[in-house]
């Protein structure tokens, strides 16, 4: 199932949560919706709310930017470490 997420292109806090789906080499939908709060009827049906960003992970919903990234390193950044896929650090430079 693929992860969708709500947000506007001037917004500093989507883009962080862009920079780590990026970052976590995920794939996701990328809904950019109105400016305009009340025009936000997409964000509204899925969280209940119109504030962005809003990250949709099957069932899962998170609205908060520091939520959502706990989230992704928790649920998908651990899982590509263990699957070796994470920063290769050279134990000479310890």
């Amino acid at each position: 199932m693929t992860m969708t997420l709500y947000h506007v292109d001037w917004c500093p806090e989507c883009q962080l949560v862009r920079t780590k789906l990026e970052e976590l080499k995920l794939s996701y939908d990328d809904v950019v919706v109105p400016d305009f709060r009340p025009f936000r009827r997409q964000v509204y049906e899925v969280s209940g709310q119109h504030f962005v960003p809003v990250l949709a992970d099957g069932d899962k919903v998170l609205t908060e930017t520091r939520e959502i990234l706990a989230y992704l390193e928790e649920r998908y950044g651990k899982r590509r470490e263990a699957s070796g896929q994470g920063d290769e650090r050279s134990s000479a430079s310890l």
